[in-house]
């Protein structure tokens, strides 16, 4: 499955009104005319295994509050980062991370369909933070008293992308719940942009995750949005309290103008019944987020869901709309439309089709490796073949979709060969990665022992590897190569799975 998005939070006051999701609530502001009527679950997460949490919540895209998944032995920002008081440590973030640059977002200035956003040094951020925090101080002493002075913005750092600019830092370690992170695990040891021109040097981190620092104060927000990718996500939360409200994905079209457009940007705005005319019937979850808890957002909460592939699709078409007047006069019409869709959603066709390749060669290798060691029986060795089997059915059925929409149609450039993959150490990394995650979800440390023993040596058999496909171009060629790499496996049979949370 697709995770794209994962992400903590540092809040800088146990008052936070902040609505990471959906809403928001400014300083004093009412809770206005919408209608909530139900709270979201909350769990014990140490009570819960892997498959019952896959079953509960995973399987039927509900969300969840679960506790008890932070413990400080894993999680050192909740000691590094937090006072003995409970309060965030501003003098050892300044310290440690004061000259990473973020983008801080101004949550009282709207621009376009976000935030108005800047860059600065999380050591001003602070600062910033700090400078609210005692004019909100001197407003409180003296509050019946009117103020001369200007007006502080709300800042709200946000998409810090903290592991991959500190990696040797481990501020947290990853809930088993939400190992399974396809686009993580391939981003750990690949670049997204395969495209020279759409690849920029001085972009490297901010395109290498999706993991993510948030921090905020009292009276920071999120416009309503849905996550990355449209996938799901988890957010844990290391200090503060954050108020979340949730939308059913079956009442998306509620809070959409009439042409399915434009969403509403703050629902406790005045929100105009003339272009929104179904708002006032949308029906909200709300919970609230305290300091070691981690929140699970499912596929498409609130918008439409729509997985992946499917969501590229759309927006190359919209970007392919915008520009067609030029069609007739542009020497490289297709390829400027998947530049656009590079810098408009993060990814194009080409980076995308790229990434599933490698992932499905990552998972075939597996499951063959898993085969000739283990045979293909019962037993847990067989419980970790299904799920490479079950993720090549997923890989298979979205390769079918791109084939059907012509995507990638007489490419003439290879986008895998399977020979200079396996030389790679990029891809060796990747299967070793995704092959640890499954065996530790799956629970079985003798596998894990065997597996640390294992070289890429031991996990392709040349030989045989070199009988199917060499090089893919198309998605055809992945669905070929795919059927042919488990022709051979006898019952470890692929079926095309339904995309529940590929996004």
């Amino acid at each position: 499955m697709f995770s794209s998005s994962s992400s903590f939070f540092v809040v800088f006051s146990g008052q936070n009104q902040k609505q990471k999701q959906v809403v928001k609530c400014e300083r004093g502001m009412s809770m206005g005319p919408i209608n909530i009527k139900g709270e979201i679950e909350r769990v014990n997460g140490k009570e819960l295994s892997y498959s019952e949490f896959v079953k509960r919540y995973m399987e039927k895209n509900q969300p969840v509050v679960l506790t008890g998944l932070m413990d400080p032995h894993y999680w050192r920002s909740s000691t590094d980062w937090v006072t003995l008081q409970g309060q965030p440590n501003f003098q050892y973030f300044s310290t440690h991370f004061g000259a990473s640059k973020v983008q801080v977002a101004d949550c009282d200035t709207r621009e376009f369909t976000d935030q108005k956003r800047e860059e600065m040094m999380v050591s001003d951020f602070i600062a910033r933070c700090l400078q609210l925090e005692e004019a909100s101080a001197v407003q409180c002493y003296n509050e019946n008293s009117s103020s001369n002075g200007p007006s502080i913005s709300v800042p709200y750092l946000k998409d810090w992308h903290f592991v991959k600019e500190y990696p040797e830092y481990v501020a947290y370690v990853t809930p088993m719940f939400f190992c399974d992170d396809w686009l993580n695990l391939y981003l750990d040891n690949f670049r997204i942009h395969i495209d020279s021109d759409t690849q920029q040097p001085d972009k490297e981190i901010c395109c290498s995750d999706y993991r993510f620092v948030y921090m905020g104060v009292k009276g920071s927000w999120t416009p309503l949005h849905a996550d990355v990718f449209r996938s799901y996500s988890w957010s844990g939360n290391v200090c503060g309290k954050k108020r979340w409200l949730f939308l059913d994905p079956s009442q998306c079209h509620l809070v959409f103008d009439r042409n399915m457009k434009n969403c509403v940007y703050n629902i406790f705005d005045e929100v105009s019944n003339s272009k929104f005319p179904g708002f006032s019937e949308a029906i909200w979850l709300e919970c609230t987020q305290n300091a070691g808890e981690i929140i699970f957002v499912p596929s498409g909460w609130y918008h439409q869901v729509h997985n992946l592939w499917n969501l590229l699709l759309r927006d190359y078409n919209e970007a392919k709309e915008y520009i067609e007047d030029i069609k007739d006069i542009c020497d490289d019409f297709e390829g400027l439309c998947q530049r656009n869709l590079a810098a408009n959603t993060g990814m194009n066709f080409y980076d995308f089709f790229t990434f599933i390749s490698y992932f499905a060669l990552a998972n075939l290798v597996l499951l063959r490796y898993m085969n000739r060691r283990y045979g293909n029986g019962t037993g847990s060795s067989s419980t970790i073949s299904q799920h490479f089997s079950m993720n090549l059915g997923c890989l298979r059925k979205i390769a079918s979709e791109m084939k059907s929409m012509h995507a990638l149609e007489g490419n003439h450039d290879y986008v895998v060969d399977m020979i200079e993959a396996f030389e790679d150490p990029r891809f060796s990394k990747l299967c070793m990665h995704v092959g640890r995650t499954y065996i530790m979800i799956q629970e079985q440390s003798y596998l894990s022992l065997d597996f640390e023993c294992t070289s890429m040596c031991d996990l392709v058999d040349l030989n045989d590897m070199k009988s199917y496909t060499s090089q893919i171009y198309t998605p055809e060629d992945l669905i070929k190569f795919i059927d042919n790499g488990v022709a051979e496996l006898g019952d470890c049979f692929i079926e095309e799975q339904p995309i529940l949370h590929v996004a």
